[in-house]
């Protein structure tokens, strides 16, 4: 796509695409997605967009102002994914726990757009979204503000740094991650006590926590560390407002 501005009033389409939808946003990020995961980072291309969607491909240019655009539209789109159905609770740990499996999953659920899209950073609805709440989170748990910040980027880093992996790994063709999975058989299962003693040792827990991603730990790890940062006040009383504005500490 090559750069070009559309006026915001003049973005809708009157008339109805071949497959006799209205073209929309919503319809276009829903078609990308699709094509990215059925044919990889190749489909998000004007042409085969706009053939998918039965529309002139210049149409596309009323809602996006290039690939890129329509690729943070995508990121933003996996981000909001993440936090359907998500409610706070009021615990600081489960909330941030919550959010953190919603992303892994959301990622996970989209792996091709998760190779395209997990790096970047949108400042669109879904993610300003989530930035705010997760530092709510945070203030209101007691953390002050440079704390809380340096939690919320480590904690986003690790959740999608994490997805990123997997999703490397789910958007491999099957024979590929079958045949990664039966090394684990094969080679470190064969490997001697003589020569690899600790390999032989806890090999049966081994072939079976490799199994799934170690995201759940990584995070629960995470968490304990956060707690034991948190301040005397934090959640059980005045730091609670999330009001402080002290240094880290």
């Amino acid at each position: 796509m090559a750069d070009r501005v559309i006026p915001e009033g003049q973005r809708r389409r009157r008339r109805p695409t071949k497959q006799g939808a209205v073209l929309s946003e919503r319809l276009i990020v829903d078609t990308a997605l699709r094509l990215v995961a059925q044919h990889g980072a190749e489909a998000l291309s004007v042409r085969r967009l706009g053939a998918a969607l039965g529309a002139d491909p210049s149409a596309l240019y009323r809602y996006f102002r290039n690939t890129d655009a329509l690729l943070l539209a995508l990121a933003d789109e996996l981000i909001g994914r993440a936090q359907e159905g998500w409610t706070p609770t009021g615990d600081w740990r489960a909330d941030l726990r919550a959010i953190g499996l919603g992303i892994h999953a959301s990622y996970r659920s989209n792996p091709q757009a998760a190779l395209l899209a997990a790096h970047r950073t949108t400042g669109r609805p879904h993610e300003t979204r989530a930035v705010e709440t997760v530092l709510g989170i945070l203030r209101r748990a007691g953390f002050p503000n440079p704390l809380a910040v340096r939690i919320y980027h480590a904690f986003v880093d690790q959740a999608l740094a994490f997805a990123a992996q997997d999703a490397a790994a789910l958007a491999l063709p099957v024979n590929a991650q079958e045949a990664d999975a039966e090394v684990w058989h094969e080679v470190y299962g064969k490997l001697p006590p003589d020569t690899h003693p600790n390999i032989a040792a806890a090999f049966s827990s081994l072939a079976a926590d490799m199994r799934d991603s170690g995201y759940p730990f990584a995070l629960e790890l995470m968490l304990e560390a956060v707690a034991a940062r948190l301040p005397e006040t934090g959640d059980r009383g005045a730091g609670s407002t999330g009001g402080s504005d002290h240094g880290d500490r």
